[in-house]
Parts: C-alpha cells; structure tokens; sequence
C-alpha cells in the first residue's frame, strides 16, 4: 500500500518544481511588460520650395495610424514588434501616429501647429495607456519644425513628462538624423541604420525590442556618450557601399562585436534641413560604464575626423558632361545605365531631358518628373492610353530650370507609385516619361512597368535618387554604368552646401566650409 502513497507524493513533488505554462496566461495577470509604440519620422527639406507642411499633407496619403495599425506596420516598427514578441511578457500598445506625409522628403518645414497637433494625439494616448514600463520611438532624426530647434528630443522630453524619469525610452533613427546630446538627456537609447540604401531598419528595430526588455528587466543600465565631429557632408557622399563611409560603419560594428553591451550610432546627418544640430554625430551606448562609452565616441569621432577629406568632400559632372559619358555607354555597349539625379529634391528638374535630347540620346526612361498641373489636366479630361499628349512638364521651380513641350502618346493614366493618379508618356525615339504629382524616388526597374511602358525596352534610366536607387540598380547587377549628376544653379540638393541659405546654423564652422571650434 506505501507504493500508490510514494508514487502521489512523488508526483507532488515534481509539479512543485516543474516550471509554470508559457504563454499570455499565465504572464498578463502578473507581470506583463506594456510598452507604447509612436511614430514621427519625416526628412524635412527645409530648403524646398513650396509651402511649409500641414496636417492636411500628413493625412493626404492616408490617417494617422492607432492601434494595431499602427503595429502592423513595417520599417523600423515592424521589427520592433517582432522582437518584442520573442518574449512573452511584453504587450504592445500603438499611439495615434502620423504616417506618410504627401512629397516625402521632398517637403518644407512642418508648422508647429502640425506638430502639436500630431504630438497632442499621442501624448492623450499615452496618458490614456499609463502606466507603461517602456516607451518605443520609430523616428527619422532630420525633423525639422519651426520654432522647435531639436523635434525629436522635444518628442522624448513631452513623452518623458507623461511617464516619469524611471520608464526606459529607445528609439531608431535614419542615419542621415540630425542630433547632439539633447535627445539622449531625455531617452536612454538611439538605434541608427548602419546601411545606406536602408537595409537595415528591421534589425535597428529589432535590437531597440531587446535593449528595451532587458532595461524594463533590470538587467541593463544604459549609460551614454555623444560626440559631434564638426563635418558636414552632402548625401550622395553617404553611400555605404564605399570607403570612407563603409569604414566608419564597420568601425561601430566592430566595436559592438568587440565589447559585451556596447551599441554604437552613428548619425551621418541630413544637410538639406537648416538646423541648429546638423552634421555627423557619433552617440554611444553602454551597460552602466561611462568610461567605456567615452573611450568608443572618443575613439569613433577621431576617426570620423581623420577620413573627413574623403567622407565630405566630392564632384559630379553636369547635364551635359553626363549626357556625353551616356553618349559613350551606349556607343559601347554599356546599357542600361542609370543615371542618378541626385539634387532635384522637388523632382521637377528638366536639366538632364533638355541634356539628353540635345545629344540625342534616345531610349530614356525619365523616372519621375514631378508634374502636377499636366495630372490635373489629364485627369479633368478623362485621358486614357492611347491619347494624344502635347503639354509642358516639369520646370516649376526655380532649381528646376523651365518646362518642356513634350509630344507624344499617353502609356499609362492612373494608380501608381503610391500616388492614386500618375501618368506616363512615349516620345521622341524610344523616350518615356513618367509624371507625377510630388518628388518620387524609384529605386528599381521593375517599378517603371505600367502600361505599355516596359523597363527592358530601355537603355538609359534617369531617376531623383542620390544613393536608394543602387538596390534595384547597382547591387543587383543590373545597370552596366552608374552616373551621378551635378544640377546647374540654383541649388536645393547639391555638394556646394555652402551655396544653400542657412539661417540656423553657421556651416563655416563645419568641415568642409572651416573648421570647428574645437579643433582649431
């Protein structure tokens, strides 16, 4: 009779020691970790023609994103959700957050009543949700509000406000932000995009999941340190894919493999935004050894400083020297090529059509000239493919040089490139034109096929991309030859920043135009 005894006590015993069901059960009714998810990213072209952005151009393309939208969302948020769901004590809660704003980065200052209109609705949100154990930014770094000198450490200082000194904030960032020290006073982490093109903005997400648990946990006590080397560079200089840019990057990733709990950011900064913090900044993250953390920014500044010759400063030809090397490509055999128009923020410059016809250069696939009038013509008349087209595009702006007749045949009328009306053209000898409402940075060649326009058909690409369009271009082998275009004054986006009129900041005392105070 002792044997049926023993065998429940022994049974007992190991339910005792066996560990607790996984799963939401058993963890929402104790200890879940709730943390709210926001978003405010935007590249703000302060030097860009046409208006200052409202709430009504961030909610042209589409509403804010609440809730689970807001969640199912890809990008830098799209991996922070996936890598706070590797725990099962984490529950999500999405702020109201603006989404896409319409022209990209191709728009001008945001008005501080857009701002705080934005910012209210998360900040209720927030409110709503408290208390909260974490708070998770999905921001840009190269906002740019008037009246508000640094948008996103503003961002962190109103979260801040609500959730108290103790509730941890990470965030992710583009490498083209513009910061300093002020946003690290407010947060504890910033995760920036080590890959130009972005490739990487999941894993910059997905790293923010983890440092961001860990901290809610107690088992990490971020510690930090920034540097700001003193140079500022244009973002056609920034491409990853070449040293000394390639260089720095794998610098802090060196760093980071080298040193247990170290992370490492590197902003490369966004010159096109007239701000009091612009340029490279290097910000450095540790778990509670501010020794360390100074010796890595240390470390990272001097060396950023050291390659600053050949990370600042560079030249392209003009329309017409390019129109020439294209001219040669061809003869030789060397198709498709693309062509980078790296300046045209507001996507309307006609100088590289006016180039190419001239030499005759025929075969071109313009991807995109930015057209509004002509789309609203169309689109008031009902055009449809086949239509005769016989109207002036492009040229409306002052860096944009003037309009050009275009005559020809309608290839396609409608949806396309996120926009819900573009429109393409065929002219000339082999030519295509594709028009669109606001500045549209097409990255690959699949993306021109609407219509009757077909991408194999043609053996010169022109796109308004500085470096994005080497993915579908450049590093998939497709383009025989890659040219990058210098624009011919007035300049928005250009390698002569010192032309640009900067009312925020003083760039002679940045590398290349002087040299900073402190290393004088």
């Amino acid at each position: 009779m002792r044997w049926p005894f023993l065998i429940a006590l022994s049974c007992l015993a190991l339910a005792a020691c066996a560990p607790e069901p996984a799963g939401p059960a058993a963890g929402v009714a104790r200890d879940t970790l709730r943390v709210a998810v926001a978003q405010f990213s935007h590249e703000t072209c302060t030097f860009c023609p046409g208006g200052d952005t409202t709430v009504e151009d961030w909610t042209r393309l589409g509403p804010a994103l609440q809730g689970d939208a807001l969640l199912s969302s890809g990008g830098f948020i799209g991996g922070f959700v996936s890598g706070a769901r590797d725990f099962q004590d984490v529950e999500l809660v999405g702020l109201t957050s603006p989404d896409e704003v319409f022209g990209g980065s191709s728009r001008s200052w945001n008005t501080r009543e857009t701002f705080d209109h934005f910012m209210r609705l998360m900040l209720d949100d927030l409110q709503a949700a408290m208390p909260v154990d974490g708070v998770y930014l999905a921001l840009h770094g190269a906002l740019a509000v008037r009246d508000v000198p640094r948008p996103e450490a503003e961002i962190a200082r109103l979260v801040r406000k609500v959730v108290g000194p103790d509730v941890p904030i990470a965030a992710t960032f583009d490498l083209h932000g513009n910061e300093d020290g002020a946003f690290l006073e407010q947060a504890d982490f910033a995760f920036v995009t080590k890959r130009y093109p972005h490739y990487d903005a999941r894993l910059q997400g997905e790293r923010a999941a983890r440092a961001l648990v860990r901290t809610m946990r107690g088992q990490y006590r971020p510690t930090t340190a920034t540097r700001k080397p003193g140079i500022i560079t244009a973002t056609v200089l920034q491409w990853t894919g070449q040293s000394p840019s390639m260089d720095i990057m794998e610098r802090a990733r060196r760093w980071e493999a080298r040193k247990r709990d170290v992370y490492v950011s590197v902003f490369y900064g966004y010159p096109w935004s007239d701000v009091p913090d612009v340029g490279a900044t290097v910000q450095v993250m540790t778990n509670d050894d501010q020794a360390l953390a100074d010796t890595i920014a240390d470390d990272m500044n001097d060396y950023i400083w050291r390659v600053r010759e050949d990370f600042a400063v560079g030249g392209f030809p003009n329309p017409q020297e390019a129109a020439d090397m294209v001219a040669g490509a061809i003869s030789a055999g060397s198709v498709p090529v693309a062509v980078g128009d790296h300046s045209d923020r507001p996507g309307d410059a006609t100088h590289l059509l006016r180039a190419f016809e001239s030499r005759g250069i025929g075969r071109v696939l313009y991807g995109t000239i930015t057209s509004p009038s002509a789309l609203e013509i169309l689109q008031q008349t009902g055009a449809a493919a086949g239509d005769a087209f016989d109207m002036d595009i492009g040229g409306f702006t002052p860096s944009g040089g003037s309009p050009v007749r275009i005559t020809g045949t309608l290839a396609y009328a409608g949806e396309g490139l996120g926009y819900p009306y573009i429109a393409a053209v065929d002219f000339g000898d082999g030519n295509s034109v594709i028009l669109t409402p606001a500045y549209s940075q097409v990255l690959y060649p699949k993306r021109f096929a609407m219509g009757s326009v077909v991408p194999a058909n043609y053996d010169v690409f022109v796109v308004k991309s500085r470096v994005h369009f080497r993915r579908g271009f450049d590093e998939t082998g497709y383009a025989r030859k890659i040219i990058i275009v210098e624009p011919p004054e007035p300049y928005v986006g250009t390698t002569f920043l010192n032309a640009l009129p900067y009312q925020h900041v003083d760039i002679s005392t940045l590398y290349p135009f002087g040299t900073p105070p402190d290393r004088q």
